[in-house]
């Protein structure tokens, strides 16, 4: 058995944070990250943004080493036992602790039957397999019209392919942004030269020569160089069910991010957590949670008290257009929209019952704050409370 004072089971931006968590509280404990890639810990966001402009590969890295921190790259941990405070990993390495973070983030939703055809875009390996496929290559078809696949369309193009988007729903970020943006997307994304299909789905994947298939619901059938899916993850769960733990869309934590056992954390995309900004449940997919939720348990676990109640926010690239945003965003909900120049320039408001509950702000730059303490106040708006309320 190896001993180490704080064990942490997955190596993303969560497990880094962590490290540098514990670090400010304990200087010496003993610490060890066992993660299933082979990598070192990475910056995700660059993969499909800045490393398609003229950011260095190299850049992604995170500063995780240092005196008593071991790294296991390309274990995986398969079994917890809480009372015995032991973490088993598929070589049958047994680790024992006293404090254990789980940070084992998401598996990419697959395509059934798409096998190795087809590049579920979420890792570093990802992103050095289509871009040797882009050296290469011309035609490319994009799966998703959510973030990730928007956001691999827009740098696909940018860097002068021929992309086609293909998705289920009516347009471009439809479960997110409100109507008319979503027609704006659409229609912009073809002037930028991607044709986007709409309201399609995907059938058979298969390969013809050096040429991969793609072949929808209707019948069309796409050949191209490569094909990337941008589909969502599913919250890595099993292991913490597994060991008892209290398991609801995530692993479910307390404010200092404690699961249903005191000596086990969980942080990052895997981590169900109580918003007291929006005063709800929610679990959390993007970069600033990760990064402060990490740190925040890391802390925690080194023995200070504090309580997780920072309201991530996060944001996006597509094209010469990009945004911030905080809350809640999702179209089913009231929108206001506030357009400095429309489409270009603006915030749009998400409202329930006439309360601010998510801010999208459309190439409007640093008002992260003044969105969430908008949504914080609590108060009840209309379009004319909220036009002007917040520009940069």
């Amino acid at each position: 058995m190896k001993h180490h004072k704080y064990v942490i089971v997955g190596g993303g931006i969560a497990a880094d944070s962590a490290v540098h968590g514990i670090r400010k509280v304990d200087p010496d404990g003993a610490i060890a990250i066992i993660g299933e890639e082979r990598h070192l810990p990475y910056d995700r966001p660059p993969l499909s943004k800045s490393l398609w402009k003229d950011a260095a590969y190299e850049s992604i890295w995170r500063s995780t080493q240092g005196p008593g921190i071991a790294i296991h790259l390309g274990k995986k941990i398969v079994a917890i036992d809480p009372a015995g405070k032991t973490a088993t990993d598929d070589a049958g390495n047994v680790y024992t602790y006293e404090k254990l973070l789980l940070a084992t983030g998401g598996s990419v939703r697959r395509l059934p039957g798409a096998g190795e055809h087809v590049i579920h875009y979420r890792t570093a390996d990802d992103y050095r397999k289509l871009r040797e496929l882009s050296e290469k290559g011309s035609d490319f078809v994009v799966i998703g019209g959510g973030f990730i696949g928007s956001e691999i369309a827009a740098a696909l193009r940018m860097n002068g392919k021929k992309v086609t988007m293909v998705f289920p729903e009516k347009g471009i970020g439809e479960r997110v942004y409100p109507g008319s943006l979503v027609e704006f997307l659409n229609a912009y994304y073809r002037e930028q030269g991607v044709t986007v299909l709409p309201s399609e789905t995907v059938g058979a994947v298969r390969v013809d020569g050096n040429r991969v298939v793609v072949a929808t619901g209707s019948g069309t059938e796409l050949a191209a160089d490569g094909v990337v899916a941008g589909l969502g993850i599913l919250p890595n769960t099993d292991l913490a069910a597994a060991a008892g733990l209290a398991v609801d869309n995530g692993i479910v934590v307390d404010e200092q991010l404690r699961t249903s056992n005191p000596d086990i954390y969980a942080a990052g995309d895997v981590a169900n957590f109580h918003s007291a900004l929006l005063d709800k449940r929610i679990r959390v997919e993007h970069e600033d949670n990760a990064n402060v939720m990490g740190e925040t348990a890391g802390g925690n676990m080194a023995g200070q008290s504090k309580r997780y109640l920072h309201q991530p926010f996060f944001y996006s690239d597509l094209f010469d257009l990009g945004y911030e945003a905080v809350g809640e965003l999702d179209a089913r909900l009231d929108t206001v929209e506030d357009w400095q120049e429309p489409f270009r320039k603006g915030v749009v408001y998400y409202l329930r019952n006439g309360q601010v509950r998510g801010v999208l702000l459309w190439n409007t730059w640093g008002q992260v704050d003044a969105a969430t303490q908008l949504i914080a106040e609590g108060g009840t708006h209309t379009r004319e409370t909220l036009a002007g309320r917040i520009t940069d």
